[in-house]
């Protein structure tokens, strides 16, 4: 494989975090994207560069989009040199925009790793005349993989969770992109209501009001893909424009007995543009009731008690939540992420791992789920 001009199809790789790929691809085929496939770390997908920006502006499980340019056969550095400067560069990058070069290398006779990002980068220097900086938005990436080297351009630059709109973020916040797909896992498809009791920055509140409003979830940032020979800026602002908007009927509901938490999470759903059909109060577990007329999915990411002597008073805590839930949220069905399966049995709910564990914040964590709603308790 040579590199793709415009106009070609070529292998883009869509990233997101191992365990959650099956979540991914259903969301890629849901969007239309052609050949999906689930891959270690992700999906890969079909297409021209259109595909490439459209990845970045729609897919909610994508934490960055990755478009491989080229492949080739170098079993030592001199090949690889000469191969990467034959690459056609200038048909991807742009002489007067800066470039970084990332290398792997795994099983192959090239093994260093640093040597082959300083060859790649060379080539391209020497190819477009562009200048290599640390500092640099746009990234290549190279993995030689049993001395097969695939070169990719990472088309997204800072991780797709940041949407751009998110200001205050709670200690220990769920990433935005893990957090779609969890509701995904949860059947959630934009229909119903949510209920998060410990919304913290309110992320899985807002999540799913957007999905309902059909927000798009690039809308608000820039992508590194804007600094491409490739980039057409016409036909950006019009896929940007594509992603229309509608009213909710439903309304989303966030709590927390940190008034912070409360205060971060209207900031954070106003700069979202979807304060109009969300709720955040501040009230403890006990105090939480199902918002009248509405039902639907309750998701909550409780405290995990990592730290010595915090995990009586968590599984207290976890215990409370279950009952206040079996007694007051019949009709709703439940999702609980939890880096211990002990705490999610502590609920005494009839919860299930529905995927994980997934790496969040230094912890491996697992997303459980009642398998359907929750009955009545007498």
């Amino acid at each position: 494989m040579s590199t793709s001009p415009n106009t070609a199809v070529f292998e883009i790789f869509v990233v997101t975090a191992p365990g959650l790929e099956p979540a991914l691809l259903a969301e890629a085929r849901e969007n239309g994207f052609k050949g999906p496939v689930a891959i270690k770390g992700g999906v890969t997908i079909q297409g021209g560069w259109p595909e490439v920006w459209r990845a970045n502006l729609e897919l909610r499980g994508a934490s960055r989009v990755l478009a491989r340019i080229a492949q080739f056969r170098a079993m030592h550095l001199a090949q690889l040199d000469k191969r990467a400067h034959k690459v056609a560069w200038g048909e991807v990058l742009r002489a007067d925009v800066p470039f970084r070069v990332e290398a792997s290398c795994k099983a192959s006779r090239i093994y260093h790793a640093g040597a082959a990002a300083q060859r790649i980068a060379r080539a391209i220097a020497d190819t477009i005349g562009a200048k290599e900086s640390d500092e640099a938005e746009v990234a290549i990436k190279a993995r030689i993989d049993d001395d097969l080297c695939t070169i990719s351009i990472d088309t997204s630059g800072e991780s797709l969770h940041k949407r751009g709109h998110k200001e205050a973020v709670a200690k220990a916040p769920m990433r935005e992109n893990m957090a779609a797909l969890f509701l995904r896992l949860c059947g959630y498809d934009g229909s119903e209501s949510v209920v998060d009791p410990m919304c913290g920055a309110g992320t899985f509140v807002i999540e799913a009001a957007e999905l309902a409003a059909g927000l798009q979830p690039g809308r608000s940032r820039s992508f590194a893909f804007e600094q491409l020979a490739t980039f057409d800026a016409a036909a950006w602002q019009g896929m940007r424009k594509s992603g229309g908007v509608r009213r909710p009927s439903i309304r989303f509901f966030g709590s927390d007995q940190d008034p912070g938490a409360v205060r971060m999470s209207r900031t954070n759903a106003a700069r979202a543009g979807v304060e109009a059909f969300t709720e955040f109060h501040q009230r403890t577990i006990d105090e939480l009731s199902p918002p009248a007329g509405f039902s639907g999915l309750v998701i909550v990411n409780p405290p995990y008690g990592t730290r010595i002597g915090d995990r009586r008073g968590v599984q207290a805590l976890y215990r409370q939540l279950g009952e206040t839930l079996r007694r007051r949220f019949a009709g709703w069905r439940v999702g609980l992420v939890t880096n211990d399966a002990a705490l999610a049995k502590a609920t005494g709910l009839p919860l299930e791992a529905a995927t994980g564990p997934v790496s969040h914040g230094g912890l491996r964590v697992t997303l459980y789920r009642t398998a359907g709603p929750l009955t009545a308790v007498e």
